[in-house]
């Protein structure tokens, strides 16, 4: 039989992200470091992900310094005016499942699996851990399967159990015993409560349809010939630990933001790439860095709810008194949507204005990470998503959390009781709270808590060093994807 010599292509992984900015933010990162080692990569973005990134980023400029990069896009569905925030947020996964799985199959087959003279077809599927249907499509076409959660270890293990949860009967149904201990979740018996499930297990009944999609779709991971985690061994070894016993071939590349700076820095190139790819779905408002330059060391606490939470104005109101009456400088992200109803700008009293003119300042978005790192930002009130925790980790941040909904009730317990780098304030909206909170963190116990994050932070910067856990993962992971070319 005569030899076949090899292609001298490299591998060609196509990564597609949930429709969401905190996993599409992650996989930009991801696909960038894939892209730095000279792995062709094909980003499939939704429509409406595509559109806000050419918005309001330089995305495109960047990825077109990677000559084996490309961009393609599939429809999620949706209106292009939905708000894919708030409740509305739940609509994406059933529009997921009825319109983009047949397109995404649909698509794949048509470009033989995006096949061009350049490139190999797709060798590798690298999916988002709840898109069962591309899992799907690679089992069926025989492509090796890799899915990326791009939530926490401890979440996506909370999410694993759902079934032995929902066996043990605690799951908090109609809301009741919400402190009672969870004691199914192998790892977590000690500490976690009922309200730190993830928050799609508030349920009245164990049938509802996003409980049990999200039980399913977590449960089928392991059929994955390899999991994908923003994390690193020294902030959640124990739980990785169980994991990995269902999963053995576990990649923990995480910090990724700080990973890629890595990475970058040891690039001939690091002085053109010199700003890692932002994925922010808004407009940055850079003026807020200018306020904080004329602020005081740790004086500022930085409050940013996300991309997807939506307050209702009883809410805001809460926050807003707590936050001027604790006395300290404060810099709030409003996103033009984050407030339910209208009208609501004309109803602010004059004395939270006056407050917030002293010693606040407010945007429609900020350039997150930059704004974490400042001297002057001293606490971070926050919503508690992965990426959030993670920057915030990485800038040595105590933080206040406050979930909104699904990973993040797990999230916040673990940055109180476990790391102890900050408190957890979730299912409470009461400015007195928020008021003690925010002097807790940047003055009564301001020492306990900068000393806590900056031992954590100094394990995530070690962790994406050379030699380190993280940096060896994703050399291992790279290795992967190239030994799995046929």
């Amino acid at each position: 039989m005569a030899h076949q010599e090899k292609s001298p292509l490299p591998p060609h992984v196509l990564i597609f992200p949930f429709p969401l900015q905190g996993h599409v933010n992650s996989m930009l990162k991801l696909a960038e470091l894939l892209s730095l080692a000279a792995v062709h990569v094909t980003l499939l973005l939704s429509d409406f992900s595509h559109s806000r990134l050419l918005r309001h980023t330089d995305t495109h400029t960047r990825f077109s310094r990677y000559p084996g990069f490309r961009f393609e896009t599939i429809s999620d569905g949706l209106p292009e005016d939905h708000p894919r925030a708030g409740e509305t947020v739940t609509d994406i996964m059933p529009s997921l499942q009825s319109v983009t799985g047949p397109l995404f199959k649909e698509m794949m087959v048509a470009s033989d699996f995006l096949r061009s003279e350049d490139r190999r077809p797709v060798t590798c599927i690298i999916a988002d851990g709840i898109l069962s249907f591309a899992g799907d499509f690679a089992l069926e076409k025989g492509i090796p399967l890799v899915y990326f959660r791009t939530i926490s270890a401890c979440a996506f293990w909370a999410y694993f159990c759902i079934q032995e949860v929902i066996e043990a009967g605690e799951v908090p149904l109609k809301g009741n015993g919400m402190d009672l201990l969870v004691k199914s979740v192998s790892g977590m018996e000690r500490f976690l409560r009922r309200r730190d499930l993830p928050g799609f297990c508030r349920v009245d009944e164990v049938s509802e349809f996003h409980f049990q999609v999200l039980k399913t779709e977590t449960r089928q991971t392991p059929r994955a010939q390899a999991v994908i985690l923003n994390t690193f061994e020294t902030l959640e070894g124990p739980v990785l630990s169980h994991i990995r016993t269902r999963m053995p071939n576990l990649f923990t590349i995480g910090p990724l933001h700080t990973h890629l700076k890595t990475r970058l820095s040891e690039e001939k190139t690091a002085t053109m790439l010199s700003s890692t790819a932002s994925g922010s779905f808004w407009e940055e408002d850079r003026s807020c860095i200018e306020w904080l330059d004329r602020k005081p060391p740790k004086s500022v606490i930085y409050v940013s709810f996300g991309s997807i939470t939506v307050l209702l104005r009883d809410q805001l109101m809460e926050f807003w008194y707590g936050l001027v009456n604790s006395g300290q400088h404060f810099l709030w992200v409003m996103r033009p949507d984050t407030i339910a109803g209208k009208d609501w700008e004309s109803q602010i009293p004059a004395e939270i204005l006056e407050g917030t003119k002293e010693r606040g300042y407010t945007v429609g978005w900020a350039p997150q990470e930059e704004v974490l790192n400042h001297g002057a930002i001293g606490g971070f009130l926050t919503h508690s998503g992965w990426n959030s925790t993670m920057e915030s980790i990485v800038a040595g941040v105590p933080m206040i959390c406050w979930p909104y909904f699904a990973d993040q009730m797990t999230n916040s317990r673990f940055v109180s009781e476990v790391w102890k780098i900050g408190l957890d304030i979730k299912d409470t909206c009461d400015r007195v709270v928020i008021e003690k909170m925010v002097r807790d963190v940047m003055v009564v116990r301001k020492d306990e808590f900068i000393q806590s994050a900056d031992q954590m932070a100094k394990m995530a910067t070690k962790a994406v060093s050379e030699g380190e856990s993280s940096y060896c993962n994703l050399d291992r992971l790279i290795e992967y994807i190239r030994s799995i070319v046929v």
